[in-house]
């Protein structure tokens, strides 16, 4: 029987043994429109998604992907020799199982993990203009602060200082440290670098509480990396920004820690779609607030 969670994660070994951090890599290459989804429905590909969907969105123009029979339904076809790519449909179902001896029976928990494949609108033929074209790109800021991203950390609530020379999520004050604005090399590496801190800052006891050491054990650390690493990846895709390119110091333990266990990535994308996910709640939560 094939282990579809070991060959995700091969694909994942593959990217990052050659230097590669395949969650970051397409935005620099597109100037925006990153977020991977489903051209037709226009939903956002999640989790383990849209990490595979990001790595593959490089070779084409905008990372809008549909099925072979979606294709058909809109009047189009997948064009012949065109190969798709994998997604997965991860469902945790749980059912009645019958003891013999009690009463009342036991609930047991199933993890379903389904495989599909879809194709680049690129890859297509036929499918109607508004289908193909993407959407207008948002205009760049520069080295300025962003105003949409300013307004959208006002409204996190998060604690933000700006002061020192290192940045960092300290749970015990329940604050983020960040060196000044103007320190950085760029707009785009200061927020690459506070997206990172924020999703750390999403794991406090007092909002996800997330707590790893029974999951990972000793590898709790370099977990939680990856979560903020990933989480940091999608905020800048959401805002086209390209964040900081640089290879993460945890590279290595990243590599160690989905060779040892081909779970962990599932996990882990889970984990930071969860982070994602509270941010966004947070900001439709209460208007937003104009940054200091």
């Amino acid at each position: 029987m094939r282990n579809l969670r070991h060959e995700v994660t091969l694909r994942i070994l593959t990217e990052l043994q050659a230097g590669v951090l395949p969650w970051r890599k397409p935005w620099s290459a597109t100037s925006g429109l990153n977020m991977p989804c489903n051209a037709v429905t226009r939903r956002e590909y999640n989790g383990v998604n849209r990490v595979l969907l990001l790595m593959r969105s490089k070779k084409w123009p905008t990372p809008r992907w549909l099925t072979f029979k979606q294709a058909l339904t809109l009047g189009g076809h997948v064009r012949k020799g065109e190969h798709g790519t994998k997604i997965y449909l991860v469902k945790d179902l749980q059912f009645a199982e019958e003891i013999e001896g009690q009463d009342e029976p036991d609930m047991r928990a199933v993890h379903l993990l389904r495989e599909y494949t879809v194709f680049n609108v690129a890859q297509c033929e036929g499918l109607p203009a508004k289908i193909m074209e993407p959407p207008a790109p948002k205009p760049r800021h520069g080295d300025a602060r962003n105003p949409e991203i300013e307004e959208f950390l006002a409204a996190t609530g998060a604690k933000i200082r700006e002061e020192g020379n290192r940045a960092q999520s300290i749970p015990s004050l329940d604050i983020i440290v960040m060196p000044p604005f103007i320190s950085f090399d760029s707009a785009s590496a200061y927020y690459g670098t506070l997206f990172h801190e924020l999703a750390h800052w999403t794991g406090h006891k007092s909002r996800l509480d997330r707590n790893l050491g029974q999951r990972f054990n000793q590898a709790v650390h370099v977990a939680e990396e990856l979560i903020a690493e990933l989480t940091a990846a999608f905020l800048c895709a959401e805002f086209s920004i390209d964040g900081d390119p640089g290879l993460p110091a945890y590279i290595g333990g990243y590599i160690t820690l989905l060779e040892d266990d081909d779970k962990a990535f599932f996990t882990i994308c889970s984990k930071a779609q969860a982070a994602l996910d509270f941010l966004r709640d947070l900001v439709l939560r209460e208007p937003l607030q104009a940054a200091e």
